[in-house]
């Protein structure tokens, strides 16, 4: 029997979409954007988002993003 305790799970949103600037954070068409996944941890989500975001590298308007949901569903927490 083992003592280790299992990980904190560490959920993280993964959405990109087409920018109206490539300087700002408004999108195009919020109907159209793209919600890849949420993911147990950080390096799972980063996976995504990088396969995302070189996927589109062509289009200078699109961006994906990394939501660090665990922190905005406990913001006390320190992890």
């Amino acid at each position: 029997m083992s003592d280790t305790q299992p990980a904190k799970q560490l959920l993280h949103l993964v959405f990109g979409g087409e920018l109206e600037s490539p300087e700002g954070l408004t999108f195009r068409d919020l109907e159209d954007l793209d919600i890849v996944g949420i993911y147990p941890n950080y390096a799972e989500a980063y996976k995504a988002w990088k396969a995302k975001a070189q996927a589109t590298v062509d289009n200078a308007h699109m961006r994906y993003f990394i939501v660090h949901m665990h922190k905005l569903l406990d913001p006390d927490a320190t992890a």
